[in-house]
């Protein structure tokens, strides 16, 4: 995980307090809503998760801190524990167990190290001499650990709770920011080297492996496995491989690849084209540039990100229309849903210390759902857009046969040209993503401030 050298004990200590002010006000709220157990609410003991193994194996499965965790420290080890309790400085215990085997040390920067009580423990086992009181809330992926440190069942991850940190982890303070802006600024500079490797006829893997070494980063400090993708198979949204085959005929590049700075990652995607790509297919991609573009000029608060969806759904049938891929109209394509089989993901999802981080769906903090539209159900976030909100807004249109095929024979067939899509189907599919953050009076676009000419 990358650590940030300018980030200040100050703005560190800003996002503690904030943090401890947060947790504060959630037990408080429980503690005044709720009638029934859940209402003794104490004190939280939040663990990091604990270091897997592959299915008849002894080999560890990559690990990746549980999210609430990683709100609070930059350190990406299993079994460590934080303790948060109203009045008190928070207490990180910090389990390094008696190992030869392994590096054990953990160091924490003095920014860091600062704000918290340090206990350091040899084993998970040891912390309930420590915990004083009863009342104590555990957050993890462990709670047959929780009831074994004395933690009563009412206690282990509360939904209350949880949905009260979930909505409130959308908003992002001055520290957050920093290590955003640093995830973002190292995600340009790869996606600069991948390209540059694909113009020169790099395959996926020499793609991928040039995204890493640019960024100066391991394949498992990814925020999230790298999409990289050449001519059709970026119509795969989620692809997974990294070909070793020849990419000196490839026309197109879809990749979509972020860092992490601790614990904060981007999430960027950028599609590029050789000069022999299909023209229209080029025509396209110019438009859908543009089509993100706008969209981050609409962003302001207040307004409804499901607005920022279907603005992308109406602008999308209008190119099917004005490039000939469709007849008839918007209006009818729309009404038909023909936009989203072209673009059957959502327009972003929040970011933070997941890549599709939590609270998307939510309505307020006490767990209330905001569903997505019955059109769009892969829609990832229905929020109200607020200051210092941080989401992605990533506009795609493919090519996907899964989805076009089907409709050959059915009763959409005559909306569709067919000869085009068959033209087009080679050359995959499109999707330009940035990070943004709603400011006070539109967004502040974390990606394209570090990109050269945007």
């Amino acid at each position: 995980m990358t650590s940030l050298a300018y980030t200040t004990s100050e703005t560190y200590s800003n996002h503690v307090n904030r943090l401890i002010e947060v947790y504060e006000n959630a037990i408080n709220a429980i503690s005044t809503n709720s009638c029934g157990p859940i209402s003794h609410i104490e004190s939280v003991l939040i663990h990091s998760g604990r270091a897997g193994h592959y299915f008849g194996d002894d080999r560890s499965i990559p690990f990746q801190a549980y999210g609430h965790f990683s709100h609070w420290l930059p350190v990406n080890q299993p079994d460590q524990f934080l303790h948060i309790r109203a009045g008190e400085k928070p207490t990180y215990f910090q389990i390094i167990p008696s190992d030869f085997w392994y590096e054990q040390s953990i160091d924490l920067p003095d920014w860091c190290a600062e704000q918290f009580q340090l206990v350091t423990l040899t084993a998970a086992n040891q912390l309930p001499r420590h915990l004083q009181g009863k009342g104590i809330a555990y957050l993890g992926e462990q709670p047959g650990l929780g009831d074994s440190l004395g933690i009563s069942a009412d206690m282990l991850n509360p939904q209350p709770l949880l949905h009260y940190l979930d909505f409130n982890r959308a908003y992002k303070n001055e520290y957050e920011l920093e290590q955003l802006r640093a995830a973002n600024k190292l995600a340009v500079t790869g996606h600069s080297a991948a390209r540059e490797c694909f113009l020169k006829g790099g395959n996926e893997f020499q793609i991928h492996m040039a995204y890493l070494s640019a960024c100066e980063i391991l394949e498992n400090e990814c925020p999230y496995t790298n999409i990289v993708a050449l001519d059709d198979k970026s119509a795969i949204l989620h692809y997974q491989h990294k070909r070793r085959g020849s990419g000196a005929d490839s026309r197109v590049l879809l990749i979509d690849a972020g860092c992490r700075v601790n614990g904060y990652g981007s999430d960027v995607t950028r599609t590029s084209v050789r000069p022999n790509v299909n023209s229209l297919f080029q025509q396209l991609l110019i438009k859908m540039e543009q089509l993100e573009k706008d969209l981050v000029g609409l962003v302001k608060p207040r307004m409804d990100y499901t607005e920022l969806h279907s603005y992308t759904l109406r602008t999308i049938a209008e190119l099917l229309v004005d490039l000939e891929i469709c007849s008839s109209n918007a209006t009818e394509l729309l009404e038909r849903e023909i936009p989203q089989l072209f673009m059957p993901h959502g327009v972003g999802h929040l970011l933070g210390v997941q890549v599709h981080d939590v609270g998307g769906h939510q309505a307020d903090q006490n767990g209330a759902i905001l569903p997505p539209p019955a059109h769009s159900p892969a829609l990832r976030n229905t929020r109200e857009l607020r200051e210092s909100m941080v989401f992605t807004i990533e506009p795609g249109f493919y090519f996907i046969p899964l989805l076009l095929e089907p409709e050959r024979n059915g009763s959409r067939a005559e909306l569709f040209n067919w000869s085009l899509i068959d033209e087009l189907y080679s050359c995959g599919g499109i999707r330009v993503e940035d990070n943004i953050c709603v400011t006070n009076t539109g967004a502040e676009n974390l990606t394209r401030q570090f990109e050269v000419g945007s």
